[in-house]
């Protein structure tokens, strides 16, 4: 409650927001008080997605979408999508959905992002899933990856790994909705944390300083600046 409740700040501000926004674009919205369609969140533990979802669980006509990892496929073994996954169980002090083997031992998870890869998840979004006021839904590493490159280039944004998991379900799903219905994606997290791991998987040469082992500066000449100049 105390994560859900500090988290869901975000998503005050949100409703209050959504009206003016939608009203600017020219869209009818969702509903009397004019908000979007759908709601999209990464969840691993699921703190970020709660904060967004909590508001908004009143208003029945928003659909709440929780993004899980699905790294290397749902049916490959190698993923932290506990909801989809995972049977009831209790892990750190918490009665959810968590991924164990017949024995009730944590199974080994996998995800391209660290903040996703976790073989648990918060128990309201397990009741948000038994109730059925939320779906949950899988994104690939390779999914999450190509989403990051798409936001950083047509946005010039550098999204988290785990943000490019709501992002890449957001790109699936916007083809399919009418040109009068919206959605709201949240961007949970920057990604310049990532920037190294992006660069690795995408096989790109990634100079950060000098003292980077390996690597070379990415230039012909050395640079001189004059005193006071900001590189």
């Amino acid at each position: 409650m105390m994560v859900r409740d500090f988290q869901s700040v975000i998503g005050e501000e949100c409703l209050r927001q959504m009206p003016e926004m939608l009203a600017d674009l020219g869209l009818p919205g969702n509903g009397a008080q004019a908000q979007p369609d759908a709601v999209i969140a990464c969840v691993g533990g699921g703190s970020n997605a709660m904060g967004i979802f909590y508001p908004y669980i009143p208003h029945e006509r928003v659909r709440l979408i929780g993004v899980e990892a699905a790294g290397s496929g749902l049916d490959s073994g190698r993923h932290a999508a506990s909801l989809q996954r995972g049977v009831p169980g209790v892990l750190h002090g918490n009665r959810t959905y968590v991924l164990q083997n017949a024995d009730g031992q944590i199974t080994e998870t996998h995800s391209v992002s660290a903040g996703l890869d976790y073989p648990g998840v918060g128990p309201e979004h397990a009741w948000l899933k038994d109730s059925g006021r939320a779906e949950y839904v899988g994104v690939t590493d390779a999914e999450a990856l190509e989403a990051f490159h798409r936001l950083c280039r047509t946005e010039g944004i550098i999204p988290a790994l785990e943000s490019s998991h709501a992002i890449a379900y957001a790109m699936k799903l916007a083809p399919t909705l009418r040109p009068d219905q919206s959605l709201l994606v949240n961007l949970s997290g920057r990604g310049d944390k990532d920037i190294g791991t992006v660069a690795d998987l995408s096989g790109a040469d990634f100079y950060c300083r000098p003292s980077c082992r390996g690597q070379s500066v990415k230039t012909a000449a050395p640079i001189h600046l004059t005193p006071g100049a900001v590189q």
